[in-house]
């Protein structure tokens, strides 16, 4: 301790200003060669953030969400009058029942009913009976959806055939909107 006391001594002040002048040189190299690196590391940042935003603004986030509601959501067209409705609604239903490969007998139209407090819309339904698979009740009901025309199921019902239990009896009962005449 001694020692550095009597150094201490020694030094004028022109080399305590040099030893000054020396340490800060020595921290602005060590301040200097770490922001470097830091800033080299940091334009890498800023690249591959901007490559990605120019990813991100190639997908359109509405198309995306347009895409994705479209595929869950049904589709449905407006109530026409009872003719036309019948008409369409029959033909699509018994399409989507070939397209399952569901054996049926003739769709039975039931007479529009008034819907409660509506002075607009009637409900027509249909009924179907016919004998399939289970597979084909599960691809006819997935496929319902695709049915711009249906409103709602209203019965559906299955009976297992004792005899042959790969054979199940199916009744179903669908519905649609029909506009009013009046």
């Amino acid at each position: 301790m001694k020692i550095a006391e009597a150094m201490a001594l020694k030094l004028s002040t022109k080399d305590k200003r040099a030893l000054k002048i020396l340490g800060c040189f020595v921290v602005a190299a060590v301040v200097f060669l770490s922001a470097t690196k830091w800033l080299g590391h940091w334009g890498q940042v800023r690249k591959s953030l901007a490559q990605a935003r120019s990813e991100l603004e190639t997908i359109s986030p509405t198309k995306v969400k347009q895409e994705g509601l479209t595929s869950i959501v049904p589709v449905f067209e407006m109530p026409q009058v009872e003719e036309n409705q019948k008409f369409l609604f029959r033909e699509k239903f018994n399409e989507q029942l070939k397209k399952a490969g569901i054996k049926s007998e003739p769709l039975q139209v039931l007479t529009a009913v008034k819907l409660p407090g509506q002075a607009d819309y009637k409900l027509l339904r249909l009924k179907c009976h016919g004998k399939c698979g289970l597979g084909q009740i599960f691809d006819l009901l997935a496929s319902l959806k695709e049915n711009p025309y249906l409103a709602g199921i209203e019965e559906f019902k299955i009976e297992c055939n004792p005899k042959n239990r790969q054979e199940l009896e199916l009744d179903l009962m669908v519905s649609t909107f029909v506009k009013s005449k009046g």
